[in-house]
């Protein structure tokens, strides 16, 4: 997972390292973080872009040629988590098994990193603080084995 920023708030944190300990059992999950650009109230679309651009470069250097990328954006396709388990599962049959899922910043994501990526996801259509998204895509990962190894996971 490559993500924009670092988590501020212990209590995310603390989900996070969780997840990750409970993920160990089915997968190596690596965090990386690259630094977030600050965003001046009332940017404009020409500085955002750029921030924006900034950030995906940080990006683009963490996501090998080889890795299947999966960028969180809100237009990208939605997927129950039986679907979600059912995809990862294919892509690991198909050779695949190096996944790379990106989260943006405040800003979202390049059209650059989008480009890159082999597709797009989305969670909701509501925009959700990229903290709090990193939680809820690591416990959908996490649930997404345990639906893969036939395992009981909570409806």
């Amino acid at each position: 997972m490559v993500t924009v920023g670092k988590i501020k708030e212990k209590y995310f944190r603390d989900a996070v390292a969780e997840y990750q300990k409970r993920l160990s059992k089915y997968c190596r999950l690596d965090v990386i973080e690259v630094a977030d650009e600050k965003t001046p109230d009332r940017a404009s679309e020409a500085l955002e872009d750029q921030i924006k651009q900034k950030e995906a470069e940080r990006i683009l250097k963490n996501i090998k040629d080889h890795a299947h990328c999966i960028a969180l954006t809100i237009d990208g396709k939605k997927r129950d988590s039986p679907g979600l388990a059912a995809h990862i599962g294919r892509l690991g049959l198909n050779g695949k098994s190096n996944l790379v899922f990106v989260i943006g910043g405040s800003l979202g994501l390049h059209d650059s990193v989008i480009e890159r990526a082999d597709e797009k996801l989305s969670f909701s259509d509501m925009t959700f603080p990229h903290q709090l998204m990193r939680v809820i895509l690591i416990e959908q990962i996490y649930r997404c084995y345990r639906i893969i190894n036939g395992e009981p996971y909570h409806k």
